[in-house]
């Protein structure tokens, strides 16, 4: 009998998820969260944000592989005891997540909100440009991702800070670690980007007292978590222009709700959640590895650490 991985997503294609599993491992039998199947035979799971109770029938459940960087909707579920957790770790999501955050920061350090607000009012404004080496940059959260758009940030000339829980060094990067050196690393960055794990120590890490600490004018970028900020206190710096402007692909609630201030505020760019994403044909290879080592009796790459929350 066939062993099944189960995929599950309201996002993501199923059908190019599927044959890029098959081509990996013929054998693998792979079924859709939507349709009819067996849960007695699901032994992996390949999932974005399931459901409460999702995995309980999942009697024989050896292994779940998230879709996305964050893991923060899989650690702590009382219907996920013991079975390992493991996250795509793919160079083409490092690679997309750089260029997004290259895109965001080139997009503030250029002044295009507000070159996009004097179209709006048809006047011909003139910004004089500034040399890169003139803005700091400050990456929040040097993990995979976080390290690799520091570097790329880096190497369009601008100065660049990162911060991380535990000491990181990154060549040409000044790093910082630890809550006892955040409040100064805030304080000296134009253009914060957002790159944390959403963890109980990181949620609304950045409140309404440490938004305060940036720099007046100050641009911020979250393609992290939207929890990771005080959304509420975030409006209220960007509407009275303590914070320039915004760029946020993440959300406290997704889809955002109709009624949040976020979707009428002119100095926000908003995009749905796509930073960076799984892409099948280069991520399931790494999918396709686990199976094969689990299969062997050896432990899964890229395995969630619980504790951590990442």
């Amino acid at each position: 009998m066939p062993e099944t991985l189960l995929f599950h997503s309201d996002f993501d294609d199923a059908a190019a998820w599927t044959d890029a599993l098959r081509r990996e491992l013929p054998d693998l039998d792979v079924a859709i969260s939507t349709r009819p199947y067996d849960p007695a035979a699901v032994r992996y799971a390949l999932v974005w944000q399931p459901p409460v109770g999702f995995f309980a029938p999942l009697v024989n459940l050896a292994l779940v592989t998230n879709l996305g960087a964050g893991v923060d909707a899989l650690v702590g579920r009382a219907d996920l005891p013991g079975v390992p957790v493991t996250r795509i770790c793919d160079p083409e999501m490092a690679r997309m997540m750089a260029s997004f955050v290259l895109l965001a920061v080139l997009r503030h350090a250029r002044d295009i909100p507000m070159l996009e607000q004097a179209r709006r009012e048809r006047r011909w404004h003139w910004v004089n440009p500034r040399t890169a080496g003139e803005i700091t940059v400050g990456i929040l959260g040097l993990g995979e991702l976080g390290a690799r758009a520091a570097r790329e940030v880096a190497g369009q000339g601008f100065r660049v800070k990162g911060w991380s829980r535990s000491p990181k060094s990154l060549t040409g990067i000044e790093t910082s670690y630890g809550l006892g050196a955040l409040d100064d690393f805030l304080s000296e960055v134009e253009i914060l980007v957002v790159m944390l794990p959403l963890t109980a120590e990181t949620r609304h890490l950045l409140d309404a007292r440490r938004l305060a600490l940036l720099p007046r004018g100050a641009k911020l970028v979250n393609v992290a978590r939207g929890a990771v900020v005080d959304e509420a206190a975030l409006v209220e710096a960007l509407r009275g222009g303590h914070l320039d402007s915004a760029t946020l692909d993440v959300f406290e609630v997704e889809p955002l709700p109709q009624d949040s201030p976020l979707w009428t505020m002119e100095n926000v760019l908003m995009t749905p959640h796509l930073a960076s994403v799984a892409i099948p044909s280069s991520a399931a290879a790494q999918i396709a590895e686990n199976i094969r080592r689990l299969r062997r009796g050896a432990a899964p790459l890229f395995k969630v650490e619980a504790g951590r929350g990442y």
